[in-house]
This record gives C-alpha cells, structure tokens and sequence, in this order.
C-alpha cells in the first residue's frame, strides 16, 4: 500500500474513528449477534445472516483504516517548497469565470468541499500540483477542459 501524508489532525481523526471502530463498532455487532442468535434457528434466520454480514463489513472497514494509519506520515511544511503547488498548500486560483477561489490540498481521507479541503487526488488538485504563481493548470472536468490559473501558495 501507498504511503499517503496527512495533517496531524487528519490522522488523528483516522486513528479515533479506527479506535471507535474496534470499540464501539464491534460491541454493537457482538450484541446484534447476540440477539438474532436468541431468536432460534440459525438456518433460516435473516437477522443473524444480516449482521454476520454487517461484522464482515466491519472487519474489512477496520482492516482498510489500519493499513492507511500504518503507512501515513504527518508532513514537516517547513520542509515543503513553497514555490510550487504541492501536499498541504493552501492554493488561491482564479477560475475560467473570473472568480477566485482558495483551497488546502490534502490526502484524500481529509477531504471536505464545506473546509476548502480538496484531495490532491481530485482532477482539480492533479492539475494544481507542481504548478507555480502565475501558471495555469488545465484541468479535465466532466464539461470539457477548464483553465486555473495560481495566484498564491502558502501553508
């Protein structure tokens, strides 16, 4: 697997919905079980089949965060140049109307529209990255090619 670089706060949050996972999660399946378990034969009995199924989700959601919280890495910004687009750049680009627009690229996981939080992995922050104050980044959006251009890059 990949390593993917967060915020200290972004992987903070991977590690407590993980922890609640383990915790909470798998207690209310345990009782779920538990309780379709009292209502007779396993055979023929949907809720027991619904919540077996509902622990194997569970399972696989917990494994899947536990690889993602073994390979990240918080990133240093005093290390990133902050000449060029990159992981954690707080990024004011004007769009093809006119209007400007401010984002923080982050991994993927941290991602939130409603914080200006946008995946370095979306079309927008693939385009972005790399580039530097006064480039444009042409972007394939599902109307056609949209044209960015960067007006600043900070942390």
């Amino acid at each position: 697997m990949a390593v993917n670089y967060y915020t200290p706060e972004g992987l903070q949050k991977l590690k407590d919905k993980l922890q609640d996972l383990r915790i909470r999660g798998r207690a209310d399946i345990a009782r779920q079980i538990a309780e379709a378990r009292d209502k007779g034969d396993l055979s023929e009995n949907a809720e027991y089949d619904a919540a077996k199924d509902a622990q194997g989700l569970l399972e696989m959601e917990i494994s899947k965060l536990e690889d993602l919280v073994a390979n990240a890495r918080i990133i240093d910004t005093s290390k990133l140049d902050a000449s060029k687009v990159s992981i954690l750049s707080r990024v004011k680009i004007k769009n093809p109307t006119g209007q400007v627009l401010e984002y923080t690229l982050v991994a993927e996981e941290e991602a939130d529209l409603k914080l200006n939080k946008i995946s370095v992995k979306s079309p927008i922050g693939q385009g972005l990255l790399g580039k530097k104050v006064g480039e444009v980044a042409e972007i394939n959006a599902p109307r056609g090619k949209m044209k960015f251009e960067v007006l600043e890059i900070a942390f």
